[in-house]
């Protein structure tokens, strides 16, 4: 069996020496829809179900490996083990309880440096599984046979970063493109919720002559959009005003 370095070695027995052997070729990611830690993992796989994964992923990138990636895991399907050895690594991320959020910038990385050492160790190709079978890297809802429950694992948020993000970002790492994660720290986002965080976040200080600027310090700026769009009414009413108040003066004058 092999132990991951960059992993804390939390050995899930008897499944460790029991189950059977496995030539590890394709990598198969997943979101665990808890917000747990890789111990909270380890203790929910040792106590609660017969289902294990490989790795356990917490939100701050920290990294627990349970089993030997040589050694069969049941998170995948068919997957686990097939009928001339080989089979899949997983790995479960902490996730929200809908599974909709994205992956931290921390869990990429963690992903991303497994992902080069299970291709560089392995031999696990670069590329997207095309196939059930065909090795690669994967998610968990990526083929039927993985997910036979249709499961929206990882979440949609996550599918996109894997193909936006992670799986680019392993190819590069591996091949030594380059050394650094280059990732969009909007990866994931929609554009209606990226506007909304810009629009609607209370950080900017109010304005000194707002009436209620002791109680209400932060404005968003959706606040001062429709502050700055009503003063600026009010203002186009009073020239409007003024204008019909001169040219009734200059005709009377006249």
């Amino acid at each position: 069996m092999a132990w991951y370095p960059g992993a804390t070695k939390m050995e899930l027995q008897p499944e460790s020496d029991a189950q059977p052997a496995i030539k590890p070729t394709q990598f198969i990611l997943h979101s665990i829809v808890a917000p747990w830690t890789p111990r909270r993992t380890y203790e929910y796989w040792r106590d609660s179900t017969n289902l294990e994964s490989h790795f356990g992923l917490g939100y701050d990138g920290s990294l627990g490996q349970f089993i030997g990636t040589e050694t069969r895991a049941d998170a995948n399907g068919v997957a686990n083990r097939r009928a001339d050895g080989t089979g899949a690594v997983s790995l479960e991320s902490a996730s929200n309880l809908q599974a909709s959020d994205p992956w931290t910038a921390e869990q990429v990385e963690a992903i991303v440096q497994l992902g080069v050492w299970l291709h560089q160790h392995h031999g696990i190709p670069l590329r997207i599984c095309r196939s059930s079978t065909d090795p690669g890297y994967g998610y968990h809802r990526l083929h039927t046979a993985w997910n036979p429950d249709a499961h929206s694992c990882p979440g949609d948020k996550r599918v996109e970063q894997f193909h936006k993000v992670v799986f680019p970002a392993i190819v590069a790492r591996a091949t030594g493109k380059t050394n650094d994660l280059e990732e969009d720290p909007m990866a994931g986002y929609s554009k209606a919720e990226i506007g909304d965080a810009v629009l609607y976040r209370d950080n900017i200080a109010a304005p000194e002559f707002a009436p209620d600027v002791k109680k209400n310090p932060k404005w968003s700026l959706s606040s001062y959009v429709r502050s700055i769009y009503n003063a600026v009414i009010t203002i186009r009413d009073e020239l409007r005003a003024l204008r019909k108040a001169v040219d009734a003066l200059a005709k009377k004058e006249s």
